[in-house]
């Protein structure tokens, strides 16, 4: 089995699932089951929601995959389709939920995401990024938009190309460009309020 997970992509995922579907599915959990908890997670902000979408995520493929004949199998992208059950799941758990509790910690979107590449030009800013505390990021991704805030876990968390979020949102790619962008920007803009208010000689 750990050979197999180490050497098989997605496409040879497809094609085992299509052939063989329960003897390939256990692959399929095994390879994808920790970067589906960890969007549910951001996106959730709670560990037990998390775990019970990303394991509703895989009953819900299944079932799915269960009534396709196996040319649709093979065709299917899994990591973009896996990733929009997942923020279906996790739209309509927070929907439902009595509370909003923001998003987990964003360790790796520091880490991946909030990097020169994506607009933060200056490196000092950088480095405060990474200096903030995980309790201030969770906040502050939680005060964003859920279109952004799922764009931007998307592409900085789980790592998918724009292509393959539009796919997974339903939506054009240059709007999932949009979103991220104005994710990130709305990140920052949270940071430079928070600053303004600790120092407001610096504005007076």
């Amino acid at each position: 089995m750990a050979v197999l997970l180490e050497t098989m992509d997605d496409d040879e995922l497809a094609a085992r699932l299509a052939h063989d579907l329960d003897g390939a599915f256990e692959v399929l959990v095994l390879t994808h089951q920790d970067r589906l908890y960890s969007v549910a997670l951001r996106l959730l902000g709670d560990a037990r929601d998390a775990e019970e979408v990303a394991q509703d995520a895989f009953v819900r493929a299944y079932r799915a995959m269960a009534t396709w004949d196996a040319a649709r199998i093979r065709e299917v992208r899994l990591r973009a389709w896996l990733a929009s059950i997942v923020v279906n799941l996790a739209r309509n758990r927070r929907r439902n939920a009595a509370d909003r509790r923001p998003p987990a910690a964003l360790e790796q979107l520091l880490d991946a995401g909030l990097q020169p590449a994506e607009g933060l030009r200056q490196a000092p800013e950088t480095a405060a990024l990474r200096a903030a505390t995980a309790r201030d990021w969770t906040e502050r991704l939680g005060r964003c938009p859920a279109a952004q805030r799922a764009a931007v876990v998307l592409r900085h968390v789980d790592g998918l190309s724009y292509e393959e979020i539009a796919e997974a949102l339903g939506r054009p790619v240059g709007t999932v460009k949009a979103q991220v962008h104005r994710g990130l920007a709305n990140l920052r803009a949270q940071l430079e309020a928070e600053r303004a208010a600790e120092r407001p000689e610096l504005t007076a």
